[in-house]
């Protein structure tokens, strides 16, 4: 039987080679992206592609810092601060496409790099992103896959919800749906019909109130507000039900 050292580096080498597949994917959008994209809008309010372009290489920085803690043992911060981060960003959203592409190789290379040089030991070492609960390092990878993948859908350039793949969609749905547990959020059934599962949405102590119906990506992008919902059904028949932002 695997120790769970090793069974964290299993995980590990298994998220690294899914990181690596959906970051080829990006960068091959970023090298289409021309001068006068870069500065059109994103799907993501009042960001640019651009934004997402830099956000994604200063996110693959930050994680790279969770790694770097994770091997080392000292403590270092994915961001100095939320301020730091978003003016990071924002100084970076207007330099042409071409750096803004090599950018986001360059900081997904070192990424990778970093990611290499852990133990296996290491992967269960615990780091702390800016937001939320300490978590091992491997858990890092499946954040890391997360950010590229949904942003790869809010450069509006050609990468839909429907290009996710499938067991992204499968994995991220219910992580996803147990955020929407809130007094504010609909008590709603999400019948999955890609891998025949439900999920529950809103408070655990009011019953659904309704049944949607879709494929994994269908609902995840509902969710995530990557989608009105076009192509899910509702039973009973109506409109969906609004939810907060993720």
């Amino acid at each position: 039987m695997n120790s769970p050292a090793q069974h964290a580096a299993a995980k590990a080498a298994e998220l690294t080679a899914r990181v690596d597949a959906a970051t080829a994917r990006v960068l091959g959008t970023a090298a289409g992206i021309t001068d006068d994209a870069a500065r059109q809008p994103s799907l993501l309010p009042g960001w640019t592609r651009g934004h997402v372009l830099t956000h994604l290489a200063r996110n693959a920085d930050g994680l790279r810092n969770l790694l770097i803690w994770a091997r080392t043992g000292v403590e270092t911060p994915q961001y100095a601060s939320s301020e730091a981060r978003n003016d990071e960003i924002e100084a970076g959203a207007g330099r042409p496409a071409a750096e803004l592409a090599a950018d986001l190789a360059g900081s997904a290379a070192a990424f990778g790099a970093e990611a290499a040089r852990l133990a296996d030991g290491d992967w269960l070492g615990q780091v702390r992103a800016l937001r939320g609960p300490a978590h091992p390092a491997w858990v890092t990878l499946r954040r890391r896959l997360t950010e590229v993948e949904i942003h790869h859908v809010d450069l509006d350039a050609g990468y839909g919800p429907a290009d996710w793949p499938v067991d992204f969609s499968a994995e991220l749905l219910p992580r996803v749906a147990g955020d929407f547990s809130d007094a504010d959020c609909p008590a709603a059934l999400l019948n999955d019909s890609t891998n025949r599962s439900q999920h529950r949405i809103g408070p655990a102590e009011r019953p659904p109130e309704i049944t949607i119906t879709g494929p994994s990506w269908q609902l995840l992008a509902w969710l995530l507000g990557r989608s009105d919902g076009t192509g899910l059904t509702a039973e009973p028949a109506g409109p969906l039900p609004p939810v907060p932002p993720w």
